[in-house]
């Protein structure tokens, strides 16, 4: 019995004879053929077949299943590569039958038939062009407009500048080790940002288990007694035992051996406190309030003035040598770089003086200097405080003597005492014109031709113990009398003034009558520098440029070893009702010309100087100059040296008061400490800053204190034997940018600070004793 093909249960094998074949017209390769392989035969010819042949029919086999089928005709394939085992398989159901002679239609064919269906049954529709139609909204613009991104942060404006010599310049990039060079790195310190706060959402946390553990020890307890001795008693040696010690050989050969290492401990018992308390030491420091102060610099006095100082910035403070309280300002106005750099096209629109102010009468000035210009520096004569020179923001240098207004100085508390502050004197305080200051010309001023040909930024007396001359050689000064100043200014030139005889020099008698007229002084000006005015030219010049090279440098400060001075107060601190000055004659009015004897040349005056410049290079040179012998002209004996360490002008660069060969240079957002004779750099130099350093000033009683002054009214309060990375301290004291920094000592017990910032106020501190008072060995 054949079944049916397992997994095909209506597939039914079936093997035809020749004969079968002739009578089904089935015959193989002619009737069907591989290709062409199905043959539909009628059932009732299959039923009549089993009828004649019986047995010997070929579908006598599914002889049951032809008669249950239940349709008309059956399928017979013709199964050429024996797939089903035999040359012929019956197919027994309507549904496999369809499936084989009409199979299923793939994807593609599909696509073909709905495409071919779609190019019948699509139909062309005429053009209609687009009719305009009335906007209408639907509140899709609220959403536009809460979407869009909107520029809320203000724009920050940058200014790049280069030094007008690099414009053009080759430039050659090379490779540098950072290892090779000290301090060849930028660090980038993170910080935290309180602007922006990020929610932290998700966070992968590791989990370990470990065994707990606990340390523990055990002490072996010793049981059994162990024997002990104290001697109470010394042991003592005969007297014959003691002779034999002594004359011993033994003893002669240790003393010799120890001999000088005994030596060296007795000489340094001597150099050294061997009894020194090391405890009592460390808080020889400590204030006698038995704690760190809360505030270093603590509010004293502060002057303003609402007619000459409105809307400008303090640009000089100096306090007055000899009187007590007396300080001086002189204020310009606040101009941009680029304003600065055209300093000759401004005009003076305002009225620019030097305020005299007294901490008796905040109020009111006690005395005011006129100015030709705006003053960019000015000091005090160190022999006679009464003359004081000043250089002006075109270049020139005044002169001015106060000698007639001393007494009114001195007396500023006595005047102060006598106004009673009612009502009406507060309200009159208030108006400028109330209680006016005297108002001091200027004895004179330098020559234009020969002044600076920008504004003079620094400014200092020379020495009364020595004097220059023109090939800068040190003579001595037998007056013992400051008759010279040396002067910079970033037209890359530094001048040396002297002061000649108040004698007039001979002239022709054709400029008699120009003389009289340059000579011609109102009554209230002083006559000391008549001589001077309008015809006062330096007596050395120095220009700060390299001829190899064509380098130059725009010098902004200057330190002179030699003006190392302090004006001498006296050490006994007097009453300040009584604090008077003896009344003298001013030493300048007995002047005379030099003396005919041949003066003796000082060879221990050092001429080598700092200077800082306006684009952050610090130059190390000397004045004194040589005549060539090739070309009959002065040059300079040095060559320059030059060290970039700042990013900005200088601001600060002065010599410690306590070390004269320490220089503290200030620029940028650093400060750097020169030690006068080490080539190879500065000895200490600052990070890179937060904000801008706009000024600083040494202390004067402590030779590792120094301040230093911030655009954001912060002061730093550096101290070296604390903290040499970071301030020790820091204080804010105005909302605008500190200007100038100027320290005084008006007694061992009393330290004050002047600061002065960019709204035209003056601000007088006082310094805290621990940072007034030098610590032991400091």
């Amino acid at each position: 019995i054949l079944l049916s093909f397992i997994g095909h249960p209506e597939i039914f094998p079936l093997v035809f004879t020749t004969k079968t074949q002739e009578i089904f017209n089935c015959r193989v390769d002619e009737d069907v053929t591989e290709e062409n392989c199905f043959k539909l035969i009628k059932k009732e010819d299959i039923i009549q077949d089993l009828k004649t042949r019986a047995t010997i029919s070929d579908f006598d086999p599914v002889k049951k299943v032809v008669l249950e089928y239940p349709g008309e005709e059956l399928l017979v394939v013709f199964d050429a590569k024996f797939q089903y085992g035999q040359n012929f398989y019956f197919v027994a159901s309507e549904e496999a039958k369809e499936n084989l002679l009409k199979p299923p239609e793939t994807a593609e064919e599909k696509e073909e038939k709905e495409e071919e269906n779609r190019e019948e049954t699509l139909e062309v529709h005429p053009y209609k062009p687009p009719v305009h139609k009335p906007w209408v909204s639907l509140g899709s613009e609220k959403e536009v407009e809460e979407e869009s991104v909107k520029d809320t942060v203000t724009k920050i404006k940058y200014m790049i500048s280069r030094v007008r010599r690099k414009f053009g310049a080759p430039i050659k990039f090379t490779d540098k080790n950072a290892s090779h060079v000290k301090d060849s790195y930028v660090e980038c310190t993170p910080y935290q940002d309180k602007t922006f706060s990020i929610k932290m959402l998700e966070k992968d946390v590791g989990v370990q288990m470990v065994p707990k553990v606990r340390e523990a020890s055990t002490q072996t307890k010793w049981t059994y007694p162990k024997n002990a001795a104290t001697q109470y008693f010394p042991r003592q040696l005969s007297d014959e035992e003691k002779e034999e010690s002594l004359s011993s050989e033994k003893l002669k050969e240790f003393l010799t051996s120890v001999h000088l290492r005994m030596e060296i401990a007795l000489q340094q018992n001597e150099i050294m406190d061997a009894f020194f308390d090391d405890w009592k030491a460390l808080t020889e420091d400590e204030s006698s309030s038995g704690g760190k102060p809360d505030v270093y610099l603590k509010a004293y006095q502060s002057f303003t003035d609402l007619r000459y100082l409105k809307d400008r910035s303090i640009s000089c403070v100096c306090w007055h040598p000899t009187i007590y309280g007396i300080i001086a300002a002189s204020a310009r106005q606040r101009l941009s770089y680029e304003e600065q750099v055209n300093l000759s096209d401004k005009s003076l629109l305002q009225q620019s003086v030097i305020l005299f102010w007294s901490f008796f009468d905040p109020i009111h000035p006690q005395l005011m200097l006129e100015c030709p210009e705006d003053i960019y520096c000015f000091q005090f004569s160190p022999s006679d405080p009464n003359i004081i020179a000043g250089g002006c923001i075109n270049g020139q240098v005044v002169l001015w003597d106060i000698s007639q207004h001393e007494e009114k100085l001195q007396n500023a508390k006595t005047v102060a005492d006598g106004i009673e502050i009612t009502a009406v004197n507060m309200v009159n305080a208030s108006i400028p014109n109330f209680c006016k200051p005297p108002l001091v010309k200027y004895c004179a001023v330098s020559s234009i031709q020969y002044s600076h040909k920008k504004p003079v930024t620094d400014i200092h007396w020379l020495p009364g113990y020595f004097e220059d001359n023109q090939m800068g050689a040190t003579f001595e000064n037998r007056a013992e009398t400051c008759v010279q100043l040396v002067t910079c200014s970033p037209d890359c030139s530094i001048l040396f003034w002297d002061i000649p005889a108040t004698k007039l020099p001979e002239q022709p008698s054709s400029e008699e009558v120009k003389e009289k007229e340059i000579f011609y002084m109102p009554a209230d000006v002083p006559d000391t520098f008549k001589h001077l005015d309008l015809c006062w030219k330096p007596l050395i010049k120095i220009n700060l440029c390299e001829s190899d090279t064509n380098t130059e440098y725009c010098p902004v400060r200057i330190s002179l070893r030699e003006l190392h001075y302090h004006y001498k107060t006296s050490e006994k601190v007097e009453s300040l009702n009584t604090l008077e000055v003896p009344a003298k004659e001013s030493p300048y009015a007995e002047m005379s010309s030099p003396s005919s004897k041949k003066l003796r040349v000082l060879e221990n005056i050092s001429t080598d100087f700092f200077v800082g410049t306006e684009d952050g290079e610090i130059v190390y040179s000397d004045w004194k100059m040589e005549v060539n012998s090739d070309s009959a002209k002065p040059v300079r004996q040095k060559q320059i040296q030059k060290y970039i360490i700042h990013t900005d002008a200088i601001n600060t660069l002065q010599r410690s008061p306590v070390f004269k060969d320490i220089v503290l240079s200030i620029g940028g957002r650093n400060f750097a400490i020169w030690k006068e004779g080490v080539t190879n750099g500065a000895i200490l130099q600052s990070s890179c800053a937060a904000g801008r350093y706009t000024a600083g000033q040494w202390s004067l009683t402590r030779s590792g204190v120094f301040f230093i002054g911030r655009d954001d009214g912060n002061i730093d309060i550096w101290d070296l034997l604390k903290k040499t990375h970071e301030p020790s301290h820091f204080q804010n004291i105005s909302e605008s940018m500190i200007t100038f920094i100027s320290p005084w000592t008006a007694s061992p017990k009393q330290h004050f600070l002047a600061v002065s910032d960019d709204l035209g106020v003056l601000r007088v501190l006082e310094i805290c004793q621990t940072l007034s008072h030098p610590s032991r060995n400091e």
